[in-house]
């Protein structure tokens, strides 16, 4: 039985295939994004990271943080692909 699971092991690494660089690209997509909020929130006159959630959030501010979710998730695409 145990040449069994050993033989599933072995095959099943096979199948492991590499990523070369897609936790870099999702990092340097993350990092595009929290750009673009930065300069959307001084764009809107406040400073990034200063907004804490409450309901006298600006809508500015509400616009922006669902941009950078949008963003953020469109970032996980990256991670997934491969890239040279």
């Amino acid at each position: 039985m145990n040449k069994l699971y050993f033989s599933i092991f072995v095959l099943l690494t096979f199948f492991i295939s590499n990523s070369n660089a897609g936790p870099l690209a999702y990092g340097i997509c993350q990092t595009g994004c929290n750009a673009l909020a930065v300069s959307c929130y001084a764009a809107a006159g406040f400073t990034f990271g200063t907004i804490t959630a409450g309901a006298a959030i600006p809508a500015a501010i509400v616009s922006c943080n669902a941009a950078l979710g949008v963003c953020m998730a469109g970032c996980i695409a990256a991670g997934f692909a491969p890239t040279l």
